[in-house]
């Protein structure tokens, strides 16, 4: 547990347990059996949901005085690779929500708290793809538009839509570099209209629907800008990192978990699996010998380099009071390319488990599906990349969000 990031500013009202990554550990039997459920419904069972709630795995990065773990980054990422070994879709849920409680420092207090800290099923979530359009009106905003990929977002008490400010005059509000302001806007799950649009290869059980908001008013209390250190109402150490970090985390250890259950799994086959033609487990041939050994150095490599970053963001934080640029750059670097190694350990499973990969009723065809999905989002871009080869060669990366 990470102490001096330790958030703990006030006695939780809700009995959280101590560690979230024994609850996760707790929970893998379960959301290994609801799996195939999750897969066929399209997003998390009740069973799976409650026994989120119950374990307080939605919580982790939530400050104590909102009654959340108060935890940091590492121990973040550790529990989400346990829940993406486990199933994928769980994870994938859980890791938008934790991103999207980074927004509970920047909110009005008395908003934080009807959101989260009143509520031990609090829940935010938000979609991506911004078409929204928040017009200023006396009190708040009128608020039109649609979005897309709201994972997890069915599950979830508040949703959030990043929009546009759009002043009286129809211009729209933008900063002193020139660039149109994004405010995100939070409603409550029944403001929503969804729309039934996620029919996709892998990760088929977030439930990443779109949904649409028609002239609904937000006060301006119920609206946010992040990641901005004025706007920062819990200043404290944790919180300056930033949601981008928090996501990038999160998404980079759902493609380490399900590598690791993928690789798990192949171990466990090669004990009894005979490939056509041989007499010997797959487990007594030399070249499975180096395949393994060489796939658990790149898996663990790349995700020692991920809490490595973090720690050394820690120190910049505790030293400096932010994360400067190189940390930054590194902690892209770090995220992008575990993803791209996870997925790479993922195909090296499946390939070597044979035939025996592509039924649905073995676990590699899902998880197959799974990894290739995260490493489409946008965390795994491989133009992130670029941007760090400019950095290390003494270019501007000129990238707002890294």
């Amino acid at each position: 547990m990470d102490v001096a990031l330790d958030l703990n500013t006030s006695p939780d009202v809700f009995d959280l347990p101590p560690d979230p990554v024994v609850q996760a550990r707790d929970i893998a039997p379960l959301l290994r059996a609801e799996g195939p459920r999750i897969e066929a419904l399209g997003r998390l069972t009740d069973a799976v949901v409650e026994a989120l709630h119950a374990h307080g795995l939605y919580r982790t990065l939530l400050p104590r005085s909102l009654n959340g773990y108060g935890l940091g980054l590492e121990r973040f990422v550790q529990m989400m690779e346990t829940l993406a070994a486990a199933d994928a879709s769980t994870a994938w849920c859980v890791g938008q929500a934790s991103g999207c409680s980074m927004a509970a420092a920047y909110v009005e207090p008395v908003v934080a708290r009807e959101i989260w800290g009143d509520d031990p099923r609090g829940v935010l979530a938000w979609g991506f793809q911004m078409e929204g359009r928040a017009k200023v009106v006396p009190g708040g905003y009128r608020v039109t538009g649609k979005w897309g990929f709201g994972s997890g977002g069915h599950h979830a008490s508040w949703m959030g839509a990043h929009c546009h400010v759009e002043l009286p005059d129809g211009s729209l509000l933008r900063d002193a570099g020139g660039s149109p302001i994004e405010r995100t806007m939070l409603l409550r799950q029944d403001q929503l209209n969804w729309v039934s649009n996620w029919d996709v290869v892998g990760l088929r059980g977030t439930g990443s629907d779109g949904y649409t908001l028609h002239d609904v008013f937000v006060p301006e209390a119920n609206s946010v800008r992040r990641d901005l250190d004025a706007e920062r109402r819990i200043d404290q150490p944790f919180f300056r990192f930033t949601t981008t970090s928090a996501y990038a985390c999160g998404f980079a250890a759902v493609s380490i978990g399900i590598a690791r259950g993928m690789l798990d799994e192949l171990r466990s086959l090669a004990q009894t699996k005979k490939p056509s033609n041989t007499s010997r487990a797959l487990r007594d041939s030399s070249v499975m010998h180096h395949l393994v050994a060489e796939n658990e150095a790149k898996l663990r490599s790349a995700r020692a380099f991920v809490l490595e970053t973090i720690r050394d963001g820690e120190d910049c934080i505790r030293c400096a009071g932010a994360l400067d640029l190189e940390n930054r750059v590194m902690m892209r670097l770090a995220t992008t390319t575990a993803i791209r190694r996870a997925k790479e350990v993922a195909e090296f499973a499946y390939h070597e488990a044979g035939a025996t990969a592509i039924f649905t009723s073995n676990p590699f065809e899902r998880k197959m599906r799974d990894i290739h999905a995260s490493a489409q989002q946008v965390q795994a871009r491989t133009g992130h990349i670029e941007t760090c080869g400019k950095y290390f060669l003494g270019l501007d990366p000129a990238v707002r969000h890294i």
